[in-house]
């Protein structure tokens, strides 16, 4: 088979590993893969998949126009007209869509040649986005305007942003005139609760099939670390947070909260903080710059007491697995589908920090069953022929 998969990113962060990761495993398998992406850096053992639609310049012009008219989605025509000519040529068995937004392609040409075109597709919903008129996560403002129309879009400045006007409602019935009457589609998604979201929006009439995010367990499995020596804290019980972007839909003031809640017994280890967040961050938290060094990242995970997930609204999140692989116990915010890989005894109700405060006081489960790297690789390729025939 000729596989094409087409995500924002190739190789780094969850999706663009997910891609890869596929990659790999197809070309042992003795099929020819390509991952058209269409920003940052590429690692170099992935290069030879990689193909960019447009540049950083078509991002940065595509990126500007849907701040001032929220058009996300709809701009990089030149570069999505090179990309289909390429696609044409290419021709693939199977297209295996990702993330569609990150400003660098243009949706509404893409799914023109995808309907003519007669192709096998699977598309893996990594968020919200595609059933929404603006954003990728509604769950933080409790937002139901999707299910029949969006407007007066109370998350305009949130990604992907934009500062002047509201086209929620005009992205909304676009999209839903786009994304029909697509034959040979199938919508994947990580979550049971992602599921039940896209079983009310206007893609319900597709297969939906759910194929939880795997990890590799060779890499993610209790490591030897010298990650608390190294820091000085031998003494101390560590309660890590790990994720690529920090805000305060991603808990981070809820863990400087958390840090005046707990006695200097804990120290708070962060990983992923930008430069904007030292400024803010309270005497006894640990902050760790982001790193894409997987066998690192197990290492901290291990050397940690406990692994903390207050995070607002998330899909399936991978950093759930890595830590209980790494056989640190996890609690997480009662939120999307974080719960569905977390024992129940582990969950609070978003923002209670006395609840957290509590659980850190006892000895927790730990969820010995994690979704593996090689199930979820499995299944989609299982799906792939499945498509094909």
């Amino acid at each position: 088979m000729k596989i094409l998969m087409i995500n924002s990113v190739c190789g780094i962060r969850s999706t663009g590993r997910i891609c890869t990761d596929l990659a790999v495993e197809l070309e042992k398998q003795g099929h020819i893969v390509k991952i058209a992406y269409g920003r940052e850096n590429v690692p170099e053992q992935f290069k030879k998949y990689a193909v960019r639609i447009g540049n950083e310049i078509d991002v940065r012009l595509h990126a500007i126009k849907a701040r001032m008219f929220d058009c996300s989605g709809f701009c990089s025509k030149s570069a999505t007209r090179k990309f289909i000519k390429w696609m044409q040529e290419y021709d693939p068995d199977v297209i295996h869509l990702h993330n569609l937004h990150g400003y660098y392609i243009n949706i509404e040409m893409l799914f023109r040649y995808l309907k003519s075109s007669n192709k096998k597709i699977v598309w893996t919903l990594h968020d919200c986005w595609p059933f929404t008129g603006h954003c990728a996560h509604f769950d933080f403002i409790g937002c139901n305007r999707w299910k029949d129309g969006c407007g007066n879009c109370k998350q305009k400045t949130e990604y992907p942003s934009s500062y002047f006007m509201d086209s929620s409602n005009k992205n909304w019935e676009k999209k839903k005139k786009i994304f029909s009457d697509i034959k040979n589609l199938t919508v994947v998604v990580p979550s049971k609760w992602l599921r039940g979201l896209v079983e009310e929006s206007f893609l319900k009439s597709y297969p939906i099939k759910v194929i939880n995010n795997g990890i590799d367990l060779n890499i993610f499995k209790p490591t030897v670390s010298d990650f608390k020596r190294n820091k000085s804290i031998e003494d101390k019980k560590v309660v890590l947070g790990v994720a690529s972007t920090w805000s305060k839909k991603k808990g981070i003031d809820d863990f400087f909260k958390l840090r005046n809640r707990l006695d200097l017994n804990y120290v708070i280890v962060l990983v992923g903080i930008s430069k904007d967040e030292i400024k803010n961050a309270p005497n006894g938290v640990l902050l760790i710059s982001k790193t894409n060094d997987t066998k690192e990242l197990a290492e901290i995970y291990s050397a940690s007491d406990y692994f903390v997930n207050m995070t607002y609204e998330d899909n399936y999140p991978t950093t759930n697995l890595e830590a209980q692989a790494c056989g640190t116990p996890c609690i997480t915010y009662r939120t999307g589908g974080s719960i569905e890989s977390v024992p129940n005894q582990n969950v609070v109700d978003k923002g209670d920090i006395l609840d957290v405060v509590n659980l850190l006081q006892k000895q927790l489960s730990l969820n010995t069953s994690i979704s593996d790297r090689n199930d979820m690789l499995r299944k989609y390729i299982e799906l792939y022929y499945k498509q094909k025939n």
